[in-house]
């Protein structure tokens, strides 16, 4: 953590939404004039397109079935921890993208699936946003969970997460249902024990509750719309929540326990910005006394 130069990370399993969370944040970020460095987790995985499908490769042919982008020796944790440390201790350090698709790839002259050179920071930014897998993982090598300021965890129910991957994978990538099942399936390891523990190392989670069924998420038909679903918003520390302003605020919410409230699917961004504009503006008010700008 860093008063100077802070930073946010939204961490979650992949389908869990969080490039949704990101675009509401983006939305903030313009509003309140804050200029954000950005770094997606995807540009720490340790292997491009090509590489990955030669490392699966192998690692089948070794009966590793477990090997998948969710857990260390498919990511760079050190690195990522390392960009955490340099930036709140000097306001920089160094990034890449990974260019997923065509469209993505275009402006660099590369392949999709392929990663564009190491850069630095500009030397004016506010603060370091992160989007990915791993915004909260901690090892017995790395423990990033302790840098960010602000740590929110996007974390559907499985069944919503799994069919919100498969919809994605099928219509963006083209793969079928048998073969997003194989990744749920090769990955299931590394998600019990690198994934799912980071939900207890947040600041909030955002959980999508649907209320249709999804008992069987390999044959749905649908994703459940955000009006077909209750929204789970837990804190870690209640203190200095204003529960009674959101629960004016979130019409038809309620408080399920002394630390969560539950609210519309659909007031997911509502709920979101009411939540973290103070905090973002508490991280820039703190960041200006310690600059000497206040």
């Amino acid at each position: 953590m860093s008063e100077k130069h802070p930073i946010i990370a939204i961490t979650g399993s992949s389908g869990a939404g969080t490039t949704s969370v990101t675009r509401t944040f983006q939305k903030i970020f313009r509003r309140e004039n804050i200029k954000a460095g950005v770094i997606e987790g995807d540009s720490f995985h340790r292997y491009d397109r090509k590489e990955m499908r030669k490392k699966m490769a192998e690692a089948e042919k070794a009966n590793n079935g477990i090997f998948s982008h969710f857990g260390p020796d498919a990511n760079l944790f050190e690195d990522l921890e390392n960009v955490f440390r340099e930036y709140g201790e000097t306001g920089n350090g160094r990034y890449r993208k990974y260019l997923h698709d065509a469209e993505e790839a275009a402006p660099y002259g590369q392949e999709p699936g392929t990663f564009t050179a190491w850069e630095r920071f500009e030397n004016d930014t506010d603060l370091l946003f992160y989007e990915g897998l791993h915004g909260a993982v901690v090892t017995d090598k790395v423990n990033v969970a302790r840098h960010p300021d602000l740590l929110v965890g996007v974390t559907p129910v499985i069944n919503l997460e799994w069919i919100q991957k498969i919809h994605r994978d099928k219509a963006q990538r083209g793969y079928s249902t048998e073969a997003v099942t194989d990744v749920i399936l090769r990955r299931m390891h590394d998600y019990v024990n690198y994934i799912c523990p980071q939900f207890n190392r947040t600041h909030v989670n955002f959980q999508r509750v649907p209320t249709v069924d999804t008992s069987n998420p390999f044959v749905a038909r649908e994703i459940p719309t955000a009006d077909e679903s209750f929204l789970v918003i837990r804190f870690a520390n209640p203190k200095g929540i204003d529960f009674p302003y959101l629960l004016t605020m979130l019409h038809d919410s309620f408080m399920s326990r002394p630390n969560t409230i539950v609210a519309p699917g659909g007031k997911m961004e509502l709920a979101m910005q009411l939540i973290f504009t103070p905090f973002i503006w508490r991280l820039m008010e703190r960041r200006k006394k310690a600059l000497g700008r206040g």
